[in-house]
Protein backbone atom coordinates (compact mmCIF):
# COMPACT_ATOMS: atom_id res chain seq x y z
CA UNK A 1 0.00 0.00 0.00
CA UNK A 2 1.45 3.37 -1.00
CA UNK A 3 1.68 6.22 1.47
CA UNK A 4 -0.01 9.50 0.57
CA UNK A 5 2.32 12.42 -0.02
CA UNK A 6 2.42 14.59 3.10
CA UNK A 7 0.87 18.05 2.78
CA UNK A 8 4.17 19.97 3.25
CA UNK A 9 5.73 18.02 0.36
CA UNK A 10 2.71 18.73 -1.86
CA UNK A 11 2.89 22.39 -0.80
CA UNK A 12 6.57 22.60 -1.78
CA UNK A 13 5.76 21.01 -5.15
CA UNK A 14 2.89 23.46 -5.71
CA UNK A 15 5.01 26.49 -4.80
CA UNK A 16 7.71 25.30 -7.22
CA UNK A 17 5.11 24.90 -9.97
CA UNK A 18 3.69 28.36 -9.30
CA UNK A 19 7.16 29.95 -9.33
CA UNK A 20 7.73 28.45 -12.78
CA UNK A 21 4.36 29.79 -13.88
CA UNK A 22 5.25 33.25 -12.52
CA UNK A 23 8.57 33.21 -14.41
CA UNK A 24 6.70 32.34 -17.61
CA UNK A 25 4.27 35.25 -17.07
CA UNK A 26 7.12 37.61 -16.24
CA UNK A 27 8.78 37.07 -19.60
CA UNK A 28 5.63 38.29 -21.37
CA UNK A 29 4.63 41.24 -19.19
CA UNK A 30 5.04 44.86 -20.22
CA UNK A 31 7.96 46.54 -18.38
CA UNK A 32 5.89 48.35 -15.71
CA UNK A 33 4.06 45.17 -14.71
CA UNK A 34 7.26 43.11 -14.81
CA UNK A 35 8.94 45.66 -12.53
CA UNK A 36 6.00 45.46 -10.10
CA UNK A 37 6.23 41.66 -9.99
CA UNK A 38 10.01 41.72 -9.52
CA UNK A 39 9.73 44.32 -6.75
CA UNK A 40 7.20 42.15 -4.90
CA UNK A 41 9.23 38.99 -5.36
CA UNK A 42 12.37 40.68 -4.05
CA UNK A 43 10.74 42.39 -1.07
CA UNK A 44 12.83 41.24 1.91
CA UNK A 45 9.89 41.18 4.33
CA UNK A 46 6.93 39.92 2.31
CA UNK A 47 8.45 38.70 -0.97
CA UNK A 48 9.38 35.31 -2.33
CA UNK A 49 13.11 35.88 -1.87
CA UNK A 50 12.64 36.81 1.79
CA UNK A 51 10.42 33.75 2.22
CA UNK A 52 12.96 31.44 0.62
CA UNK A 53 15.71 32.95 2.77
CA UNK A 54 13.63 32.31 5.89
CA UNK A 55 12.88 28.76 4.71
CA UNK A 56 16.58 28.00 4.16
CA UNK A 57 17.44 29.48 7.58
CA UNK A 58 14.78 27.27 9.16
CA UNK A 59 16.23 24.30 7.27
CA UNK A 60 19.64 25.19 8.66
CA UNK A 61 18.29 25.05 12.24
CA UNK A 62 16.75 21.65 11.48
CA UNK A 63 19.99 20.40 9.91
CA UNK A 64 22.03 21.60 12.90
CA UNK A 65 19.79 19.65 15.27
CA UNK A 66 20.01 16.55 13.08
CA UNK A 67 23.79 16.91 12.71
CA UNK A 68 24.18 17.13 16.49
CA UNK A 69 22.21 13.88 16.78
CA UNK A 70 24.38 12.24 14.11
CA UNK A 71 21.52 11.83 11.61
CA UNK A 72 23.02 14.26 9.09
CA UNK A 73 26.62 15.08 8.26
CA UNK A 74 27.75 18.44 9.68
CA UNK A 75 28.49 19.55 6.10
CA UNK A 76 24.74 19.63 5.38
CA UNK A 77 24.17 22.06 8.26
CA UNK A 78 27.17 24.17 7.23
CA UNK A 79 26.01 24.32 3.60
CA UNK A 80 22.48 25.36 4.60
CA UNK A 81 23.84 27.97 6.98
CA UNK A 82 26.13 29.36 4.30
CA UNK A 83 23.27 29.42 1.79
CA UNK A 84 21.06 31.20 4.31
CA UNK A 85 23.73 33.84 4.95
CA UNK A 86 24.39 34.37 1.25
CA UNK A 87 20.68 34.65 0.46
CA UNK A 88 20.39 37.20 3.26
CA UNK A 89 23.24 39.22 1.73
CA UNK A 90 21.67 39.00 -1.73
CA UNK A 91 18.33 40.12 -0.31
CA UNK A 92 19.99 43.17 1.26
CA UNK A 93 21.83 43.98 -1.98
CA UNK A 94 18.63 43.79 -4.02
CA UNK A 95 16.65 45.77 -1.44
CA UNK A 96 18.81 48.78 -2.35
CA UNK A 97 17.15 48.78 -5.78
CA UNK A 98 13.51 48.51 -4.76
CA UNK A 99 12.88 52.24 -5.29
CA UNK A 100 14.05 52.01 -8.90
CA UNK A 101 11.84 48.99 -9.52
CA UNK A 102 8.86 50.71 -7.92
CA UNK A 103 9.49 53.80 -10.05
CA UNK A 104 9.46 51.72 -13.25
CA UNK A 105 6.40 49.86 -11.99
CA UNK A 106 4.52 53.12 -11.48
CA UNK A 107 5.07 54.26 -15.10
CA UNK A 108 2.20 53.85 -17.54
CA UNK A 109 2.49 50.95 -19.98
CA UNK A 110 2.45 53.31 -22.96
CA UNK A 111 5.77 54.46 -24.33
CA UNK A 112 6.86 58.01 -23.60
CA UNK A 113 7.59 60.54 -26.35
CA UNK A 114 11.28 60.47 -25.43
CA UNK A 115 12.55 57.01 -24.47
CA UNK A 116 14.92 56.82 -21.51
CA UNK A 117 18.62 56.79 -22.32
CA UNK A 118 20.18 53.34 -21.96
CA UNK A 119 22.71 52.95 -19.17
CA UNK A 120 26.02 51.20 -19.72
CA UNK A 121 26.18 47.88 -17.92
CA UNK A 122 28.99 47.48 -15.43
CA UNK A 123 30.05 44.24 -13.83
CA UNK A 124 30.83 44.47 -10.12
CA UNK A 125 32.92 41.93 -8.34
CA UNK A 126 32.11 40.85 -4.81
CA UNK A 127 34.97 40.92 -2.40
Amino acid sequence: MSHPTPYPVRLADEITRQLGQLADYLSHLPPPQAAQVIARVLDPDTGVLGGVTHLVATGSVFAKDQAERGALPAEVWLALGRASNELGDITLDLDEHKDALQRVGAQPATTAAKPPAPAPLVVRRRR
